[in-house]
Formats: C-alpha cells, sequence, structure tokens
C-alpha cells in the first residue's frame, strides 16, 4: 500500500510544497503522505521511476456531460441549436439504460486516459430511474473520482426532488463516486421553484451546478432574490455583466469554462480574464463531445489563447491552477484532491518529457499549457490506485466496451432517423 513516485519534475499546485525539479513524492493507503527533493522509499513501497516525467495533479472536469459520447464528432460544425435539437430533441428519446451505461463508461475511462482524474457528469438524459441508476453504476466501474451531477432534461417542468433524494441515497460523501444537482434555472422553473430545489439542495448537503448566460442579468435576479450560495457552480455564463461576475465572486459561486464550446457556437468570448478581473477564479470543463474534443490540454489551450488574444492576459499557470485546483474546489473537493500536497488523496498523473512532441521541456508549466496532449499520459494514480501505466489503462479490457458503444450508436441512429455518414444537419 506504499509508492514512491521518484525522480520527477513535480508541479503541485501547493504554494507551501512549491515545484522541485527533481523531486519524489510519497503515496501511503492512497494518500499522499510526503513530497520532497529526496526521500528514502521504504522497503515495503513500490517504487516508480518518474524519470523525464513531470508529476502533477490530475485535470479535473467540472462539467462533462457523457451520455453523449457515441456521438463524439457529429456536431463539430453545429450551432447550438442545431446540437439542442440533435442531442436533446432526435436522439435522447430513444437512449435506453444500456445505452446510457455504455456512454457513461466509455466517455469517464476516455476522460482518465486523457489525465482527468476527476470528472463532474452533468447527467441530463432524465428518462427515468433506470437510466440514472446505469448513469451512477457505469461511474462506479470506472476506476476514477467521479461526481454525479442529476440534471432534469430539457426544460423538465415537473418535480424533480424525489428522483434527487432517490440517488442521494445511494450515494454518499465517502467514496469516489459522488453526488451534485444540475439545476434548471428560473427561465425553466420560475424563481420559486428553484429557490424549493436550492432549499433541498441545502437539507441533502449537494452542491449544484446551473448553466446561465445571456443578456437578461440572471445573476442579479438570484441575487435579490437571495439565491445566490458558494455550493453553486455557474457553467459558461457567456453574456452577464463585469458587476455580475464580482456578485458570483462576493458570493463564493464558481464559474465553469467550457471555452471550445463557447467559441465553437456563438456563445461569446470565454469569461476567464473578465473573471479574474472580478476576484473569481474561474475554472475549466469540455462539456459536450460531439461538437469538441474530450481533453483538458486542448481545452487549456483554447482559453489559454482567446485570452492572450483579446488582452495578452494570463500566464501559463493560471490555466494549470483553473483545471486542477481551483475546479477541485468548485466540486468541494479541494481538501481531497487537486493539488499535490501531504494528506490528500493521491490522485496524480506523469506527463512524458522525453515525447518529440515536447521535448526538451525547458519550461514544464508552459509546456503542459501550450503543447501538452494526451499522448504525453504515461501514468494515472486515482486515490492512489495506478490505472494507467505506460501509455494504458490497467485492468479494462477496452474492446468489447468500443463494440458495445458502437452498437448503441448505430441503433440511436437508425431509430431516430439520422446518418452517421458525416451528412447529419438538424
Amino acid at each position: 500500500m506504499k509508492t514512491l513516485l521518484s525522480g520527477g519534475t513535480v508541479l503541485s499546485m501547493d504554494p507551501a510544497v512549491g515545484d522541485l525539479a527533481r523531486g519524489d513524492v510519497l503515496i501511503e493507503n492512497g494518500r499522499i503522505v510526503d513530497v520532497a527533493a529526496h526521500l528514502h522509499a521504504p522497503d515495503d513501497a513500490e517504487r516508480i521511476d518518474a524519470t523525464d516525467r513531470i508529476v502533477m495533479p490530475g485535470f479535473v472536469d467540472n462539467h462533462r456531460h457523457t451520455w453523449q459520447t457515441a456521438f463524439r464528432g457529429v456536431g463539430a460544425d453545429w450551432t447550438f441549436d442545431q446540437w439542442a435539437q440533435a442531442m436533446h430533441r432526435t436522439v435522447k428519446p430513444h437512449y435506453t439504460p444500456e445505452d446510457v451505461h455504455a456512454a457513461t463508461l466509455l466517455g469517464r475511462l476516455e476522460a482518465l486516459h486523457s489525465g482527468i482524474t476527476t470528472l463532474l457528469d452533468w447527467y441530463h438524459v432524465a428518462q427515468g430511474p433506470d437510466h440514472e441508476d446505469a448513469a451512477v453504476d457505469a461511474l462506479h466501474e470506472a476506476p476514477a473520482r467521479s461526481v454525479f451531477c442529476l440534471g432534469a432534461g430539457w426544460a423538465t417542468p415537473a418535480s424533480v426532488t424525489s428522483g434527487i433524494r432517490r440517488v442521494r441515497s445511494r450515494l454518499d460523501d465517502s467514496g469516489l463516486v459522488t453526488m451534485a444537482w444540475g439545476l434548471r434555472g428560473a427561465d425553466d422553473t420560475g424563481l420559486d421553484t428553484l429557490a424549493d430545489e436550492l432549499r433541498t439542495a441545502d437539507e441533502l448537503g449537494l452542491r449544484t451546478s446551473l448553466h446561465t448566460g445571456g443578456d437578461q442579468r440572471p445573476v442579479d435576479t438570484l441575487r435579490r432574490h437571495g439565491l445566490l450560495r458558494d455550493t453553486t457552480t455557474f457553467v459558461h455564463g457567456n453574456g452577464i455583466g463585469d458587476d455580475e461576475l464580482r456578485m458570483l465572486a462576493d458570493a463564493g459561486s464558481s464559474l465553469s469554462v467550457s471555452p471550445d464550446v463557447e467559441l465553437k457556437m456563438g456563445f461569446g468570448a470565454p469569461l476567464t480574464g473578465r473573471a479574474l478581473a472580478a476576484g473569481l477564479r474561474p475554472t475549466l470543463s469540455i462539456d459536450v463531445v460531439p461538437s469538441v474534443g474530450g481533453d483538458m490540454f486542448s481545452t487549456m489551450r483554447t482559453a489559454f489563447s482567446a485570452q492572450r488574444g483579446l488582452d495578452g492576459g494570463l500566464r501559463a499557470r493560471d490555466l494549470l491552477h483553473f483545471a486542477t485546483i481551483d475546479a477541485a474546489r468548485s466540486c468541494g473537493l479541494q481538501a481531497r484532491t487537486g493539488s499535490i500536497t501531504p494528506g490528500k488523496d493521491a490522485d496524480l498523473i506523469l506527463l512524458r518529457t522525453d515525447d518529440l512532441t515536447v521535448f526538451p521541456v525547458t519550461d514544464p508549466a508552459g509546456t503542459v499549457v501550450s503543447a501538452g496532449h494526451p499522448g504525453l499520459v504515461d501514468t494515472v494514480l486515482a486515490a492512489g490506485r495506478i490505472v494507467k501505466r505506460d501509455g494504458a489503462l490497467v485492468g479494462v479490457d477496452v474492446e468489447p466496451l468500443k463494440r458495445r458503444l458502437l452498437a448503441s450508436r448505430d441503433r440511436i441512429a437508425a431509430a431516430a432517423g439520422v446518418p452517421l455518414d458525416g451528412t447529419w444537419r438538424p
């Protein structure tokens, strides 16, 4: 139960620990117990040679809809309205629990493979308890930390509290799979319902996540009605005012930016720079893989380039914080993950520095943000367990899962009457 990562370049994301050009990380019973330039390896420890590797916290994606994994890439050219028509109104009605399970499991494994050790799965297939249970079961099968964020679908008017309570009875806060509530928002349900749901979330000890944006001053409306929480993450937010960003900062709320989707689908410029100016630490998320790539490297790079193009702001180190400790905080998991800190769970990734696409690595943080890619992810640990080694997932037979996902995609597409030859335009 002891592991020593030896001789790596350590990017800790913890100011008290700092960075180490050459460092060791000792793990015992799934937790980090020490970080130093040189550590003695206990006799019973497994030693992992981290030479030519960057050792850093695993990435945290705090907003992704994994149920759409089977339709990867089909929406590369879609607007937001086309995506909503395709995914929510065309294919979603044909999803069975088995389809949800296959997409969720493969989506979570894909994220893990690319170094995302914590994922908030924003579920809004919303077809009943069997579908919800299938998603939860899939997240349990993936050997990683996940937050099942149970949403209510697309403008579903009915009460969802009983479903939230049912799933909450399955998931406590001690395991690798925990729970959050994906709120529908006042536009869909009215302020009274939103207030009731926030009270229930407080009662159940659940953090909440809410898609928002536009020019109707949604944050100010929530503030005036006492509905801003330090336990809520606002997703996207494009179009809200600078003063509303300050309201979120004052309330202790979080902001999740999905830069690739926001730019591609016409939401507007990502809010990374404006959020920082307002005193709000932004975080990063992937959102939907029918339209964008599923790895955090490309997400960081898009956010970085977009903001630098606007005002020359941000530094590479900022992006690493957004994608690790800041995002962990948004999930209420900052005491467990997000940095290489003694006492925290060992959710860590080892990135190759001898790969020709990044060699020679002179500035580790700058290299990860400007040139990193999933092919560099050599080793992944989740709560101290090695779940990827030498570039391959451990203990996962991927091929049968891939066949399941293909069969699921083909069945749904046939039932929905949509082509899979690149010509689908909702």
